[in-house]
């Protein structure tokens, strides 16, 4: 059997590719299960410091496989939340895996392939991408932790337009609402993306782990707390080699040279 869900290693870089393209990569059970299977091993493997997720063929992520769904409506009742508990744990390892993780997009954007895209720290898209939260259409709430994560992007009246009506967005729109960070052409797509890789492989690993967990856990904190959270952080920033690279960098007037330590 073909693994719905690939990882390939480069470097310091990992690609993580959804790979169900005669499907649009959409989520069947096999999907949820590679995806939980994959992003474990990337979130633990300390070698890997940046990560990008992109769907093989011609699109991201259609959603889920409603077909699928549709074809097993007697027994998906009984089976869905536990397969909805490992689709849910590779959303959680997105978010806060210690390391930035970057969403490559072209094509159909939806459901579920908008709630995985929102997991992702960055997201760098085709311009002739479209998005759309679509769970309504099919009569259902959204999963993949959107209803979370959206919000928080869009505020809660979009985010409930977005929600109710599942119309579509065009990349340029995308944009606008913080969506994604670039849109690129498509012919630049690839390019862009692995040079933005490239970049968050090289970086400092460490600092970017204490900032990407600041930042998620903010919703959760006064004021006063996070200013802590801070404190710790950066004291825990200041003994690794990447500070001290860092640092000495500056003050040499050179490009740093951090090696995630």
């Amino acid at each position: 059997m073909t693994d719905t869900v690939l990882l390939e290693r480069r470097g310091a870089a990992a690609i993580v590719t959804l790979n169900r393209p005669d499907k649009l990569n959409a989520l069947d059970e096999s999907l949820m299960r590679d995806l939980d299977r994959v992003t474990g091993e990337v979130a633990q493997d300390d070698a890997i410091r940046a990560v990008l997720l992109r769907g093989a063929g011609r699109a991201f992520m259609a959603g889920g496989d409603v077909a699928y769904f549709h074809a097993h409506l007697d027994t998906l009742g009984a089976r869905f939340e536990a397969l909805g508990r490992g689709f849910h744990a590779a959303i959680t390892r997105l978010r806060t895996m210690p390391k930035p993780v970057l969403a490559c997009v072209q094509g159909a954007v939806a459901g579920g392939g908008l709630s995985v895209m929102l997991a992702c720290d960055l997201a760098i898209a085709s311009r002739d991408a479209p998005f759309s939260l679509a769970y309504a259409n099919i009569g259902t709430s959204p999963d993949g932790g959107s209803s979370f994560t959206l919000p928080r992007i869009v505020g809660l009246r979009k985010a409930l337009e977005l929600a109710f009506l599942g119309e579509r967005l065009d990349a340029g729109a995308a944009l606008s609402l913080g969506l994604v960070n670039w849109v690129v052409d498509a012919g630049e797509l690839d390019a862009r993306a692995h040079a933005l890789l490239a970049r968050l492989a090289s970086g400092p690993t460490f600092a970017y782990a204490r900032t990407k967990a600041l930042l998620n856990e903010t919703w959760e904190r006064p004021m006063a707390a996070q200013l802590d959270a801070e404190l710790a952080a950066f004291g825990r920033c200041i003994p690794t080699g990447d500070f001290a690279e860092g640092t000495g960098a500056f003050v040499q007037k050179r490009p740093p040279a951090f090696t995630g330590r």
